[in-house]
């Protein structure tokens, strides 16, 4: 049995106290047993950190031992370039109308913004019951100068049987056929004058100059206009509208007229197809941006002025593609580890290029048919030996 004596403070004898032996028994086990759990669990870690069969091992490095590394060779595969931009929408060809005549107050405006206009349909009619009134008087002063011309021809002819008779003289000749011909240049003016005034009263009606989608109208019955008005009207020529998408340099000189894309108006869940038809000769100095112009048909869900995102396809490139965790960076730029045919690690300098969801594609740097450290390539030095387990791609 076990004892336990405890002495008072105040002098007095001790008491001497009994404990269980089935107690004490059971804090001994209770004590052998988490030992004993502890040193399992240090057992399993140890037998996962350093064991080299069963499935493959990321980086297993052992003391003493060379460390086991997971490498892949990926080979080259087709990629399909993807650039994705944003952008605002815009009328292709966009035709601003204004009053080209002398003007005047609108008497009506017989159409309006979404309609669709015709070649020479009249987009606002302007008073012109003066211009009418000298119209008239044009067409007035060209009968005067015709019925003079006829006076002065019928003149000459006159003259001209009585020379032969010796009763006019060859000055009354040339005076008579003076007068004649400066009454036909007075109709040839008249003539001039009234058609002048004519093209002026065309001129009045504000027509428009293609047909397309009427976008603005920024006129009123009541309203005086002139030449100094301003745009009165803008028409999308054909209802053709297009993207203006801003990209970045790189992909600017990647892409190419012709290149399709695919344009998606925000708050639509559509998607129309284009291509692009223009790309900007210039970068802007600030954004370091230029612009690709997407032609696109005309759809009631593009309004110019929205804003849209586009996919843009850039071709193909036949190129090795990585997983991510393959490749590191560091002060000199992008690079991989090689396994050579030492096992030693090698560092490969590489250029990326497109980011898929199968990886990322390496255009400079590596042929594909290297064995390629595929993860935990931190915890490697260039120069170390290791030995190499395959992996699938």
């Amino acid at each position: 049995m076990n004892y336990e004596t405890t002495v008072n403070l105040d002098g007095s004898d001790g008491q001497t106290v009994l404990l269980d032996e089935a107690e004490t028994e059971a804090r001994r086990k209770k004590r052998v047993m988490i030992i004993a759990a502890i040193g399992a669990v240090l057992a399993l870690v140890a037998y996962f950190a350093f064991a080299t069969g069963g499935e493959e091992a990321d980086f297993a490095p052992r003391t003493g031992q060379v460390p086991v590394v997971s490498v892949i060779s990926p080979g080259k595969g087709t990629i399909e370039g993807i650039i994705n931009a944003t952008g605002t929408l815009a009328a292709r060809r966009e035709l601003p109308v204004g009053s080209v005549g002398e003007g005047g107050r609108v008497i009506s405006v017989p159409v309006d913004a979404g309609q669709w206009v015709s070649a020479g349909q009249v987009l606002a009619v302007i008073d012109r019951s003066v211009q009418v009134q000298q119209t008239a008087g044009q067409a007035a002063q060209l009968q005067v100068a015709k019925a003079d011309a006829e006076l002065a021809q019928s003149n000459l002819d006159r003259a001209l049987q009585l020379v032969e008779r010796g009763f006019i003289s060859k000055a009354d000749i040339d005076r008579l056929t003076a007068t004649r011909n400066a009454a036909i240049a007075r109709v040839r003016v008249a003539e001039a004058s009234l058609g002048e005034r004519q093209a002026r009263n065309a001129q009045l009606n504000i027509v428009a100059p293609a047909a397309g989608l009427l976008l603005e109208r920024n006129v009123e019955p009541g309203q005086t206009v002139n030449s100094g008005s301003g745009v009165l009207f803008s028409i999308a020529k054909g209802g053709e509208m297009e993207l203006l998408a801003n990209l970045g340099e790189s992909d600017l000189a990647v892409v190419s007229v012709g290149s399709p894309a695919q344009v998606t108006p925000a708050g639509t869940g559509k998607s129309f197809t284009g291509q692009i038809w223009q790309k900007a000769p210039v970068i802007d100095l600030q954004t370091r941006q230029g612009t690709a112009r997407i032609a696109l048909a005309y759809a009631p869900e593009l309004h110019p002025g929205g804003f849209a995102t586009t996919v843009i396809k850039s071709g193909t490139i036949v190129a090795p593609m990585l997983p991510e965790s393959a490749i590191m960076s560091d002060a000199k730029g992008a690079y991989v580890f090689i396994v050579d045919k030492d096992n030693k690690v090698v560092r490969r300098a590489i250029k990326t290029g497109e980011v898929t969801a199968r990886g990322i594609a390496v255009v400079e740097g590596i042929t594909g048919d290297e064995k390629i450290v595929a993860r935990a390539g931190g915890f490697l030095t260039e120069g170390e030996t290791v030995k190499p387990t395959a992996v699938k791609n």
